[in-house]
C-alpha cells in the first residue's frame, strides 16, 4: 500500500464532538457523514487510517456502530489500524483479536506487551493481520516504566528484542516521535520490524528523524498524524486535505 500510493502517512481518526471546530457537526449522525467525507478527500494521500477506539467507545453502542461504518467506508482503500492497545492472557487476547479482525474488519491493531508472549501471539497467528507492539511511546509518563533497567537492558529494549524474536512478518513496534534520541538504538535492535510512529504535530515529535530512522535498514515506518490534520485550521475538507498533502510531501522529501 505504501509503495502503491507513494505514502507513509497514517491519519488518526480521533474525532471528538466536544472539540469540533466545524459547527455543522453536532451529533453522531453528522459526525459519521463528516468522517466519511474526510476519508473520501484524503484516502489517496495516506497509506493508513488509525481510529482510536476510545473516541468511539465513549458514545457507547452508537459510537461502536459508527466505528464499524467508518471501517466499512474505508473499504480497503487504505490500511486500517485499530488503536485499541489490547493485551491480556492468551484466551482473552484471542477474543480481542477475533473482535478486531473478524467483527470490525481491521487490518492491524496496537497491543500492549506487559503480559508477555501469550498475550501477543493471538494477534499475529493469522498472517493476513498485523499488530504494533507498544515499545517506546510518545507520552511524558513513558519514563515511569519503559525506561526501567533490568540486567543492563531497558524495558523498551526488551520489548523490541521480544518482538523481533516472535515476529511472524506481521509484528511491528509503536515508537513515539518524541523519542528520537532512542530511535536508532531501537532500529539497531530490531532492524526488520515496521514501526507505527505517533507524536507528530501537536505533541512536537521530530518528523525528519522519525522518517529517516524508521525507514532505515529492512524496516519501514508509518507516520501517524491526528489532530494536526483532522482539526486543521477551520476543519473544512479543503483545510484537512491540504494538511494531509503537506505532511505526505514532507515525509516523501525526507525519504528522498
Amino acid at each position: 500500500m505504501c509503495d502503491t500510493k507513494n505514502s507513509y502517512l497514517c491519519i488518526g481518526l480521533d474525532f471528538d464532538l466536544d472539540k469540533m471546530k466545524n459547527k455543522n457537526v453536532k451529533d453522531l449522525v453528522s459526525l459519521e457523514s463528516f468522517i466519511k467525507d474526510v476519508i473520501d478527500s484524503t484516502y489517496d494521500l495516506c497509506a493508513a487510517y488509525k481510529p482510536n477506539f476510545a473516541f468511539f467507545e465513549k458514545y457507547g453502542p452508537s459510537g461502536m456502530k459508527l466505528l464499524e461504518s467508518v471501517v466499512e467506508h474505508i473499504d480497503y482503500r487504505s490500511i486500517t489500524i485499530a488503536d485499541a492497545k489490547r493485551g491480556d492472557i492468551g484466551n482473552t487476547s484471542a477474543c480481542y483479536a477475533q473482535s478486531v479482525f473478524e467483527h470490525y474488519n481491521f487490518d492491524a491493531v496496537t497491543i500492549a506487551p506487559y503480559m508477555g508472549t501469550d498475550s501477543i501471539i493471538p494477534f499475529i497467528e493469522n498472517s493476513e493481520n498485523g499488530a504494533y507492539l507498544l515499545c517506546l511511546t510518545s507520552n511524558t509518563s513513558a519514563m515511569d516504566f519503559q525506561y526501567k533497567n533490568s540486567n543492563g537492558s531497558m524495558l523498551y529494549e526488551d520489548v523490541a528484542k521480544l518482538a523481533s524474536k516472535i515476529n511472524n512478518d506481521n509484528l511491528g513496534l509503536v515508537v513515539g516521535a518524541t523519542k528520537n534520541d532512542h530511535m536508532q538504538q531501537i532500529r539497531d535492535i530490531a532492524p526488520n520490524l515496521n514501526w507505527l510512529i505517533p507524536g507528530i504535530g501537536n505533541q512536537g515529535g521530530d518528523l525528519e528523524s522519525s522518517v529517516r530512522v524508521s525507514n532505515s535498514k529492512q524496516g519501514s515506518g508509518l507516520i501517524n498524524v491526528s489532530r494536526s490534520i483532522i482539526y486543521a485550521k477551520n476543519q473544512d475538507l479543503d483545510d484537512i486535505r491540504k494538511s494531509a498533502s503537506k505532511y505526505n510531501e514532507s515525509i516523501n522529501q525526507f525519504l528522498g
